[in-house]
């Protein structure tokens, strides 16, 4: 992580003309999965609204990356057994800190807000903010390696296969991931249930399931190191898209203000 993050600042320093190469193809696959979530809400949400949610998760990139930072330091200098510190690499500082954040966006920013007003709100804004955060994610990840050097057309074709890559996969997960936190969101803010512990349980299926994915496909050799996270992506978009479906069918949601 301490590489990663000083590669990326020394990426940075890069031509301007190239970097809206990444912007483009980063956001792009955020884009694509913005348009065809937002079909799934019965009641469209306000246009500047799903804006503010996707900025605001694009910019908890900046202190997940701090946290992981911090975190993949930490470990480091414990001595475990390699499997171990594997494990608590991918659950724990990157599935667990990024699903809390993006849980947090929501949760701070618009939770109370009067636009928050029917159940599967939860899910659209948890799955916003995902997007966002992928986003910016993306196009970090897009930069090219330090010291490397591509013409315009490699550098177009290397960003066109991250992209889709990424579009498939991290990208995707991200959204379905808070998507189904969004889903524990719901029935944990119901002042009928009073069941507040439920988003616990929300975070950590989220948290297992994105850490299983990472898991399987840094450290596992296919095939099962591909079938396990398409199995994954899979069952969670089923899960999202059977969620909506039973949400539509609550009239309301109460919210404690």
């Amino acid at each position: 992580m301490i590489n990663f993050l000083i590669s990326i600042l020394a990426r940075l320093l890069i031509p301007i003309s190239r970097i809206f190469m990444y912007i483009f193809f980063g956001i792009m696959a955020s884009m694509i999965w913005l348009l065809e979530f937002l079909k799934l809400d019965k009641l469209p949400e306000p246009a500047k609204m799903i804006l503010k949610m996707f900025f605001w998760g694009a910019l908890m990139t900046l202190p997940v990356f701090a946290v992981e930072f911090g975190g993949d330091f930490v470990i480091t200098k414990i001595n475990l057994p390699p499997l171990v510190i594997s494990i608590l690499y991918w659950f724990l500082i990157i599935a667990f800190v990024e699903e809390f954040f993006k849980y947090l966006v929501v949760r701070v920013k618009i939770l109370k807000n009067p636009v928050f007003d029917e159940p599967t709100d939860a899910m659209i804004y948890m799955i916003v903010a995902a997007l966002g955060f992928a986003a910016l994610e993306n196009i970090l990840y897009l930069l090219p390696p330090t010291g490397q050097i591509f013409s315009l057309n490699e550098l177009f074709v290397r960003s066109a296969v991250i992209g889709f890559f990424r579009f498939v996969g991290a990208t995707l997960l991200h959204a379905l991931c808070s998507g189904l936190v969004g889903y524990f969101l719901v029935f944990s803010i119901d002042e009928n249930k009073r069941e507040r512990g439920i988003i616990v349980l929300g975070l950590f299926l989220a948290t297992l399931l994105h850490g299983t994915y990472n898991f399987f496909i840094m450290e596992v050799e296919p095939p099962l190191g591909l079938i396990v996270p398409v199995i994954i992506l899979l069952g969670l978009s089923l899960f999202v898209i059977l969620g909506f479906k039973k949400l539509k069918k609550i009239k309301s949601i109460c919210i404690t203000r």
